[in-house]
């Protein structure tokens, strides 16, 4: 950093940033307390998200204890085909937002699988979009924490760092040019007295 100039050009510099340092804090804070609004409505869109998930699988076991039976081919019955990811701008951040899920439920003939496997389809279908939609509030939530800990570091830059080191330099300019002033008026006053005596 550049050694601080002790004169009256560099106090209004320091001046001009400090203000500047203290218009633009309380943005942040807000946008820091913004973040930290939609980081705890993820989280609790992610949790509820996992309790929705574990009721299906639940209710999986519950509603179809058949599936413990032996010789039922259900293997690859329901896949995730696609899934459609965009993006959305949320207080600065951009976080994913799950437009479309396509689950394919593989053809099977009804003749030939138990009557259950209609209602096991569509419960494992809505496991899977449930758990992708849990992967998608993670990642949200994991992006949110990271953009309230680089919110975090930068108020706390201003706050803790360049608004009390450019006080301090104000304050150290001052009683620079303050002593100069003083030295300037006894200097001034000693040689009107020599001027006098002389």
């Amino acid at each position: 950093m550049a050694r601080l100039q002790l004169n009256k050009s560099s106090l209004a510099r320091q001046v001009t940033q400090l203000q500047s340092y203290k218009r633009f804090l309380p943005s942040l804070d807000l946008k820091r307390q913004q973040l930290m609004a939609e980081r705890a409505r993820a989280r609790t869109e992610a949790k509820a998200l996992r309790t929705e998930v574990d009721e299906l699988v639940q209710q999986v076991g519950e509603r179809l204890p058949m599936l413990a039976q032996e010789g039922i081919d259900l293997e690859g019955l329901v896949e995730l085909d696609t899934y459609d990811l965009t993006e959305v701008n949320v207080v600065g951040v951009k976080v994913p937002q799950l437009a479309g899920v396509h689950v394919t439920v593989r053809p099977y003939s009804p003749m030939a699988k138990p009557h259950w496997v209609d209602n096991l389809a569509r419960l494992l279908k809505d496991v899977i979009e449930t758990r992708l939609r849990v992967s998608v509030a993670e990642e949200r939530v994991r992006l949110f924490e990271k953009a309230v800990d680089t919110i975090t570091q930068r108020v706390n830059l201003f706050e803790k760092v360049l608004i009390p080191q450019t006080q301090a330099n104000i304050k150290r300019i001052r009683i620079y040019l303050n002593d100069e002033q003083i030295q300037a008026v006894v200097r001034s006053k000693l040689s009107k007295r020599k001027r006098t005596v002389a």
